[in-house]
């Protein structure tokens, strides 16, 4: 078996564990959370994968892998077989390549979705979530793995400690700021009412998930 082919076996096999983490996040964040929002949690899971990979195919492997200068892509956008661009590992195929890097990209947006959940409305969350896969996440993602400004200085992220888990954690952090605390969660004197999660059972065979799909995911 030829070294290519060798390569996109294992890079499909990692792509195809991150993507069932989604799943995991989606049980710990649905299990966590109030029984009457559980859900409205597990629909915006759905829907940062769905959302996330049509926007990041269109437009954000562009910014993050195209041909561009050091601050962002500038070609690749809605990428085809005969799509080259100089981002791309000569070993592997553009589309397990992209495949890869997509579910990264829902994973950092994912990280957002923990963040606001019961706090978030559907619709604010849907535009958060564009603009952080179409636009925040690859152009930082661009920086460092896509040859550009940090790349140059010889910043090195192996397997996302920057480009995902920071950037999903300040896209996630800037969310919690702006939309406040859950309503209710105060009150009126200033104490914290109790806001308990509904079933631990789906948020423990959610870490379960998580905790494999961690293999693949730095793999």
């Amino acid at each position: 078996m030829e070294q290519t082919t060798l390569d996109s076996i294992w890079v499909l096999v990692s792509a195809f564990l991150v993507f069932f983490m989604h799943a995991g996040f989606a049980l710990v964040e649905s299990g966590f959370c109030r029984r009457k929002n559980a859900v409205m949690v597990l629909l915006k899971n759905v829907g940062v994968v769905a959302l996330g990979s049509l926007l990041f195919y269109a437009v954000g492997f562009g910014f993050m892998f195209g041909d561009g200068n050091a601050v962002v892509g500038l070609s690749g956008f809605f990428p085809g077989d005969d799509t080259v661009l100089a981002g791309v590992p000569k070993n592997l195929p553009l589309f397990v390549f992209l495949f890869f890097q997509l579910v990264f990209a829902a994973t950092a947006a994912t990280i957002v979705s923990g963040a606001v959940a019961e706090r978030a409305r559907l619709g604010t969350f849907v535009v958060f979530t564009a603009v952080a896969v179409a636009v925040v996440y690859p152009i930082v993602g661009h920086w460092i793995w896509g040859g550009g400004w940090l790349s140059t200085l010889g910043f090195h992220d192996f397997a996302g400690s920057t480009v995902v888990h920071a950037v999903g954690g300040a896209m996630a952090l800037t969310g919690a700021a702006i939309v406040g605390a859950r309503r209710g969660k105060y009150k009126k004197d200033g104490s914290v009412r109790p806001m308990p999660a509904h079933n631990f059972p789906l948020a423990a065979l959610g870490v379960l998930i998580l905790w494999l799909g961690w293999f693949g995911f730095n793999g």
